[in-house]
């Protein structure tokens, strides 16, 4: 097998909100990581596993993304993202961003548009069913317990959200869904990051109408 450079790497987990507080507000940051990657480099790490920093309101520790084009603001700016990655790239150690693409958070452009109404062109970029008999339309859970599914009171449908229910699952059937993650993926690429460690990824090939969540037919 081809060796890759993460097969042999030294990969240090940061995360953020704990890791180094640079302005003294009670909450680490951007260039509190910055002001740590020469002890970083003495540690002899090859990357920094980047635990989420994206615009979020916070539902799930950063794991439920408003935008994934932008920074948190308590965390810092693009700009000081960018600067952390060309400072670490100085010292050979690569960012690996921790990215989520199984579900958004319910307060993203793409859902807030979705859930407008039933013919919104965002609204397919969800996954969205019609009650059965007045109730979920079958017996999936959230992993974080209770119905994975959540009425959505103006439309009269039920989205998927197999996390909390202000997490809204991605629909990958749909082709512009992809188009998206992949434009976005290649937006922190060309800023020069070494990659991403994607997040329950397992759960995009989900078929919820036959109850299977993870590892589907066609991951």
């Amino acid at each position: 097998m081809e060796q890759k450079w993460w097969h042999h790497s030294v990969v240090y987990q940061i995360y953020p909100r704990s890791f180094q507080d640079s302005n003294q507000d009670g909450i680490g940051d951007l260039r509190g990581i910055i002001s740590r990657l020469d002890y970083l480099a003495y540690l002899g790490i090859d990357a920094i596993w980047l635990s989420p920093v994206y615009e979020s309101p916070n539902d799930d520790n950063g794991y439920d993304i408003s935008n994934y084009q932008a920074i948190m603001a308590e965390f810092g700016t693009m700009e000081e993202m960018e600067e952390l990655i060309e400072e670490a790239k100085k010292r050979n150690i690569r960012i690996i961003m921790d990215l989520v693409v199984n579900h958004t958070s319910d307060e993203h452009p793409w859902f807030i548009e979705a859930r407008k109404n039933k013919e919104n062109p965002y609204r397919d970029y969800y996954i969205w069913r019609d009650p059965v008999n007045g109730k979920e339309p079958n017996r999936l859970r959230s992993i974080f317990s209770g119905s994975a599914w959540q009425l959505d009171e103006k439309t009269g449908q039920y989205f998927l959200h197999l996390y909390s229910k202000r997490q809204p699952d991605l629909n990958w059937k749909n082709k512009q869904v992809r188009q998206e993650i992949y434009q976005m993926m290649n937006f922190w690429i060309d800023k020069g990051i070494g990659g991403f460690r994607m997040d329950v990824i397992d759960m995009i090939g989900k078929e919820p109408d036959k109850e299977i969540t993870s590892n589907g037919p066609k991951l």
